[in-house]
């Protein structure tokens, strides 16, 4: 028998989950019980509350991350603007910030487990440094974002990366579920639930097999080389000289609010031979800075960070005296305040 369990955490968006719900129901119901389907948390069971409205679901069982079959995970549902608690990247980050992570992870690595997510389901796993380097999709307000963190974004409705198969918009559970149960029960049980529903799957699934478009070869061709640009000369269209630069020179303590909590970071910046450098500590973590250059006025440069989640940051800061101010960003989340004391 098929096991699906469907994880959900507080805030989650219905539409990701109980679609996909429908649809494997209506496939154990058209393949004589080949087919079980749960909701499932990673505390066990309980009530959960969905984001926007509060609906409450039961979830009967707790995540089973070694079980066989296909375990996804759904988005969030809340705020899209602003960096409140009930914005969509805080309640990922909650859920991120739980025992799902660690049970993702160990569930990613079982060769006879699927893991599928509906639209920020799988910036949820992105954001915990579980899908770098893995193609995959998401809502089209989150897919920089997703790329920040280390994943490969594709534009498509459904993504199938092997063990690993994600959906976009929220309404793409359905074809999320729909091609999932096509894969592993066959088309004849998929068809009859698209019969059912009087919904056909959209677009196609993507899949990195098969001839590459001329672009996708040209892109593929392009080394990248971050580890060159780790220090760049002054941009020729800056207003500061290098004398001026030294304003930024020193060892600081910053505190970045991002909407998953507060972030310490010791930053040490130089100048060396004309070139601006910099490195990040947090904790036992050290990182330098990529691509760090002064623009109108500001010093700006890109950082890979681990926590409070998976993302490679762009910071953008100012300086009055022994005062830092600016903000980090990762693509479409809203920005989060930066503030430093220079210590030496």
């Amino acid at each position: 028998m098929l096991s699906v369990q469907i994880v959900l955490f507080d805030g989650f968006d219905l539409l990701d989950a109980i679609a996909p719900y429908e649809v494997f129901s209506a496939a154990a119901m058209n393949a004589e019980g080949a087919l079980s389907v749960e909701f499932v948390t990673a505390e066990g069971p309980r009530s959960v509350t969905s984001g926007i409205n509060g609906v409450a679901v039961e979830a009967s069982g707790r995540l089973n991350p070694e079980r066989a079959g296909i375990i996804l995970v759904p988005g969030a549902a809340g705020d899209v603007e602003g960096d409140g608690p009930d914005s969509i990247p805080a309640i990922l980050g909650r859920a991120m910030n739980t025992e799902l992570t660690g049970m993702m992870r160990q569930a990613l690595a079982q060769q006879d487990v699927v893991v599928a997510t509906v639209c920020g389901g799988s910036l949820l796993l992105a954001m915990g440094g579980l899908l770098e380097g893995r193609p995959a999709v998401t809502h089209h307000m989150g897919m920089d974002v997703l790329g920040a963190t280390g994943a490969i974004p594709v534009p498509a409705r459904v993504v199938d990366d092997g063990n690993l198969v994600s959906g976009g918009g929220v309404t793409s559970g359905l074809d999320v579920a729909l091609y999932l149960v096509e894969r592993e029960l066959g088309p004849r049980v998929a068809h009859a639930v698209e019969r059912l529903f009087e919904f056909e799957r959209r677009g196609t699934v993507w899949r990195e097999t098969g001839m590459a478009t001329g672009r996708q070869q040209a892109r593929a061709g392009v080394e990248p080389n971050a580890a060159a640009d780790q220090s760049l000369m002054i941009d020729d269209s800056s207003d500061l000289t290098i004398a001026e630069s030294s304003v930024f020179e020193g060892d600081w303590e910053a505190t970045i609010a991002t909407p998953v909590g507060k972030l310490e970071v010791k930053l040490s910046i130089g100048a060396r031979n004309g070139m601006i450098q910099g490195t990040a500590e947090q904790g036992n973590e050290t990182v330098e800075f990529v691509n760090p250059m002064l623009q109108a006025g500001k010093l700006v440069w890109l950082l890979p960070v681990t926590k409070p989640m998976r993302l490679n940051l762009k910071f953008e800061v100012t300086v009055d005296g022994d005062r830092m101010t600016g903000t980090a960003k990762a693509g479409m989340l809203p920005a989060s305040k930066l503030t430093g004391r220079r210590i030496s």
